[in-house]
Parts: C-alpha cells; structure tokens; sequence
C-alpha cells in the first residue's frame, strides 16, 4: 500500500539528496579522498549536527560542473518517481555553488535541466526553493534573494533559509525575506528543530512565511501551536531527519500526530534522505507503522504538499486531479 500511495515532498536539499554511490564517484572523478566522509557500507559518517553540516558542505563540493548539478537532480527526481511522487521541491543554495566557482544562473539551469529529463522520463512535477545558508550570515542570504528576484526562472518558485539555526534570530533575516516576498515567491524557513518555540514564533512574526521547515519543537508552547492552525501555516515535518539528529530520542517521543490532531496541516519529507537512511517513502511508512496512519490519512499528507506547493493554480488543478483530490484540496 505504502509503495503504491502517491506522495509528495517540500522539503530536500539537492546536495543532501546525493547517494553514496555518486558522491564516491564524484571524489573518484576528481581526486578527492571521501574516506572521512562516506563509504558504501556505512553511508554517510558524521556523528551530530555540527559534524552533519560539514559532512554536507563536504558533498556540496564534489559537485562541480552544471554536468554534475544535471545528473545530482535527475538522480533525485527519478528516484522520487520511483516510490510514485508526483510532486517535488528541491532547496538549492547559490552560497554551495560560489563555493566552486559555479554562477547562480549556471547553478539554476543545471538543475532544472535535470528536473526536465525526470519529468520527460516519469511524469513528476518538480521545482526549486532558492534556499540562504544562515551560518553563513545575514548578507549572504539576502544577496541570495536578490538573485533569485533578478534573475527569475520558471522552475524557481520559493526562498528558503537553512542551516544552523542557533545562529542569529529571524528578525536579522527580515530584509532577504521582504526582497523574495516582493519578487512573488513563496516563503519557507527552517526553524522550530534545534531552535525552541521562539524561533518558530520570530520566524512567523518578522519573516512573514506560509510554511516552516521541521517547526516541530513548537508542540513545547501549546498557544503557538494553537496560533500555526488558526494561521494555516504548514509545516515540512521530517521524522527520520528529527530522530537521527537526535531532536528527539525516537519515533515514540516525536510530536508527528500531536501537531496533526491539534489541527497543523502537517506534510511528510525525506530532509537529506541518504544521510538519515531514509527516502520520501520511508517517511510515509513510518507515519503508518509508527504513528497509525491510514491510507486515507496518509493520501491527506500529500493532499496537504500539493496544496501548499509553491506552483501555480493550473499546476496545482492537475497535481491534485491526479490524486483524485478536487480543485479546492
């Protein structure tokens, strides 16, 4: 049943979408040693989220070419087909292609490129959520929004921040947010996982956006939970990423069905499924072993990332005819 449900994803990083086997192969291509990093039998080697975000920036750098950003996306997309999504958005950051010498432009076009194959081959919609790196400072995200406002692209629909949310609050954030709003993208914040309930309310009060990213840990405050359903916001909730980073000690104490039953439009995501061994249809099987999901209510989450996708009226319409949703989700 779980395989054959069709499912959606907001949430996943591209870089963090990239399997074992490529990221080896990228080193060999290269010359670069990824021992420290990542081995076939173990996957990913990193040990907490500091080491997590290194062991990512490592990946990030063995990605080099629009050549390898084409066959990183049509990789990931292909392989969400596979376990029957119809929808995905992939979080792309300009600050990982500076790194190595790739241009916004060249950045984006790669991986829509890899977007169009997938969908040639296996029908799935998909789009990119330009994304700021926190720790790497209020400037630079902003320059990101301003390059994801001047330069628009069909494919490029929303901005996003990740990365280390215990660096600075929101509100430092504010003006990259305002840019991207008033260029008509959508908005998605990380915030609300190794942050507390303040920076899931900061995030809402000075970024202004219509989704979080993991926002688990507002369950801790029950009048900002009460305050996200009154709103409508939606939350890219990640269980297999929560638990692995050690949120929260297992599934048991994860907040999944607490947040749905308090009336949070809840999606389910993969975050960087390789590194937390897991994969979109992962996720929707431990909403059903773990937390008793039927397949009704699993169908609800993919109603939910449909009708939240950053995409136009006409997109949405097919996505959720396909699923046998009306119009109106």
């Amino acid at each position: 049943m779980i395989k054959k449900l069709q499912k959606a994803e907001l949430h996943c990083h591209i870089e963090g979408a990239a399997e074992p086997d490529l990221v080896l192969a990228q080193a060999k291509k290269y010359g670069v040693d990824a021992s420290h990093t990542v081995d076939l039998k173990n996957g990913y080697l990193w040990h907490d989220f500091t080491a997590f975000l290194k062991a990512y920036d490592f990946v990030a750098s063995l990605f080099r070419s629009p050549e390898d950003y084409v066959l990183l996306s049509e990789s990931y997309f292909k392989k969400l087909a596979g376990q029957n999504a119809l929808y995905g958005e992939i979080f792309a950051s300009p600050d990982h292609a500076a790194r190595i010498g790739c241009s916004y432009n060249t950045l984006i076009e790669a991986i829509a490129e890899g977007i169009r194959i997938a969908k040639v081959d296996t029908g799935i919609e998909g789009r990119i959520v330009v994304t700021g790196v926190r720790h790497v400072g209020p400037e630079a995200v902003e320059q990101a929004a301003k390059l994801a406002v001047a330069n628009p692209h069909p494919l490029v629909t929303g901005f996003g921040m990740a990365g280390d949310e215990r660096m600075d609050r929101p509100l430092v954030f504010k003006r990259a947010f305002d840019i991207a709003r008033d260029g008509g993208l959508g908005l998605t914040v990380h915030a609300g996982e190794f942050g507390g309930p303040e920076s899931v309310r900061e995030a809402l009060d000075h970024l202004k956006v219509s989704r979080i990213g993991h926002g688990v840990r507002m369950i801790e405050d029950p009048d900002l939970v009460k305050r996200i359903a009154e709103e409508g916001i939606v939350l890219e909730v990640c269980p297999a990423s929560n638990v692995a980073l050690n949120v929260y000690d297992n599934l048991k104490s994860h907040p999944l069905r607490r947040l749905q039953e308090a009336g949070v439009i809840v999606t389910l995501n993969s975050d960087d499924p390789p590194h937390f061994h897991t994969s979109l249809e992962n996720e929707y099987r431990i909403a059903a072993d773990d937390f008793g999901y039927t397949q009704d209510e699993l169908l609800g989450f993919t109603n939910n990332a449909i009708n939240a996708a950053f995409v136009d009226g006409d997109t949405r319409k097919v996505l959720l005819e396909k699923c046998g949703f009306d119009a109106l989700g």
